[in-house]
């Protein structure tokens, strides 16, 4: 026959109470706080389980996050429905339930039923006016409760609810900003002819934001540069932006045109982020550098510093973000010099918007502090006059791109693996430092299979199974370059009636092929006068 738990006293209901909000739970994590609560008021209300369901990022599903007794509700990640069964039914109406009789009809966790549970109570998790989920209890057994038991699990659930607002937000922050640390550079790539400079700055108390920017190369040889804001804060906008970041670069590699790419981006964004926008800068620099073609997703302008000219805004009108307007819109791109020693600097809104200056004022010092100098030392620069000591109130990102100076140009030394993938970066590389020394078109193509066949030849010959380095250095002098392809590791003899032809191919296209075999590796000398207009 049913029957009632009631406490005795009211130091029976202060032992309870004081049973679930025990100031020693404080340090526990999450998971570890879940634990030890519904295995606390399994106890003192004397039930054979205890569960909680937390809602999904949509709202419109409870997920069994933890319980005490039966398991198997987390293990195979039961979900519910909101405004089905019992537990949907409180998270819809968020106000306690109770039923006395467990069946597909009233519950449609079946694994409650199957386990025998009979008799129910449960609970909204609310903090803060937000609805988190629901806290429910279960017995074997017939089992009434009280106005006190609800009181009680009422509480149990107040406990959950603001400890896992609190901490889930924590570990959300911190989610984010390791999300958002993995994906801005912690290096900026190496590319002759151009330095880089970067900042990142968060806002004063305030979670992480969608800010990234980007740098990376394609294999045409075209550089590419983004910096964007993804609208929203927290985890979900880093995870935007993770993501638009990923599909910035793979539609890159499809066009030359920036536009295009952001076009792409739009429609990607509108079918899979159909809740996102985000604005984006985007420029795409040919191979000798001495161009770049920007488009603008409702993204302020970057700045160009050019030596002996003034600093200014560039030109160039920005289109609809991308996620809003419409789809049919096209989008427009500019083309900017950039001269020897020129900086282009790109930013993030929350640079020069701020609560005590216009936006003019703001643009007005950015040119003022960008000039064109070294990028680290223009980045530290900006940072001092438009950041300061104060605290900002808006994520700051920066990016500077500084042309070098034709005198810089003339050595170029990089490093890659030994492996097939290897030849398309070294191609990349080849083709934009050649344009800047005076290679004209055939020019270039004859280095580059000249060194393509020397390091190729180091791919398949020089190592064994570990495998190694490949080495490339150029440098010019007069109309003249040299190139030194080299290894460490062990010449062997072409293997085959036919091989060995590359030697042959390389002293067609170059002046001179010189090959030197050590016991610390191989270097192939190759030697190429150009044909092109050399730089003054």
């Amino acid at each position: 026959m049913p029957w009632a738990v009631e406490p005795n006293n009211a130091a029976d209901r202060l032992r309870r109470i004081e049973a679930v909000t025990d100031t020693a739970l404080a340090h526990l994590s999450v998971e570890q706080l879940f634990e030890e609560l519904l295995n606390r008021v399994r106890d003192l209300l004397d039930a054979d389980t205890a569960t909680v369901l937390l809602l999904d990022s949509s709202g419109e599903q409870l997920v069994a996050t933890a319980s005490s007794g039966i398991e198997e509700e987390v293990r195979q990640n039961v979900r519910v429905r909101v405004g089905e069964g019992f537990a949907g039914r409180i998270a819809a109406e968020l106000k306690p339930y109770l039923i006395e009789s467990v069946g597909p009809e009233t519950v449609v966790n079946r694994i409650l039923w199957e386990k025998g549970i009979r008799t129910m109570l449960g609970v909204p998790l609310q903090a803060h006016g937000e609805a988190l989920g629901v806290l429910h209890v279960g017995t074997l057994g017939d089992r009434v409760f009280g106005d006190e038991d609800v009181r009680l699990l009422q509480l149990v659930a107040d406990r959950i609810a603001l400890a896992t607002r609190s901490r889930l937000s924590h570990r959300d922050r911190a989610a984010a900003a390791a999300v958002q640390r993995s994906l801005l550079p912690a290096r900026l790539p190496t590319v002759s002819g151009i330095e880089f400079g970067s900042r990142y700055t968060p806002g004063e108390n305030i979670d992480v934001s969608g800010d990234w920017y980007d740098v990376f190369t394609v294999p045409s040889g075209w550089l590419c540069t983004a910096i964007g804001d993804v609208v929203g804060r927290g985890l979900p906008a880093a995870l935007v932006m993770s993501r638009i970041r990923t599909a910035t670069r793979a539609y890159a590699m499809e066009t030359e045109d920036p536009a295009e790419v952001l076009a792409r981006l739009d429609r990607h964004v509108r079918h899979f982020e159909p809740d996102a926008m985000a604005t984006i800068a985007f420029a795409m620099w040919e191979p000798s550098h001495e161009r770049v073609h920007l488009s603008l997703a409702g993204h302020v302008a970057p700045v160009l510093a050019s030596p002996d000219e003034e600093t200014v805004l560039v030109p160039a009108e920005a289109d609809a973000p991308v996620g809003v307007g419409s789809s049919t819109r096209t989008r427009r791109t500019t083309t900017v010099e950039v001269p020897n020693g020129a900086t282009l600097f790109f930013y993030t809104d929350g640079l020069v918007e701020r609560r005590e200056r216009s936006l003019e004022n703001g643009l007005a010092t950015l040119c003022e502090a960008v000039h064109p100098g070294p990028a680290d030392a223009v980045c530290a620069e900006v940072m001092g006059k438009l950041v300061g000591y104060g605290a900002t109130n808006d994520d700051v990102a920066v990016l500077a791109a500084r042309r070098q100076d034709a005198d810089n140009l003339r050595t170029l030394s990089f490093e890659v693996d030994a492996v097939p993938e290897a030849l398309a970066e070294i191609r990349a590389q080849l083709r934009r430092w050649l344009p800047g020394v005076g290679a004209s078109e055939d020019d270039v193509t004859d280095v580059l299979v000249a060194v393509g066949e020397a390091a190729a030849n180091v791919i398949e010959h020089a190592y064994g199974p570990g495998g190694g380095k490949v080495g490339v250095r150029l440098e010019t002098h007069g109309a003249e370059v040299g190139v030194v392809v080299e290894d460490t590791g062990t010449w062997r003899s072409p293997r085959g009636t036919h091989r060995g032809r590359g030697t042959d191919l390389m002293r067609q296209l170059c002046d001179d092929v010189r090959v030197e075999h050590g016991p610390h590796g191989t270097n192939v000398h190759l030697r190429k006068r150009l044909s092109g207009d050399q730089p003054e």
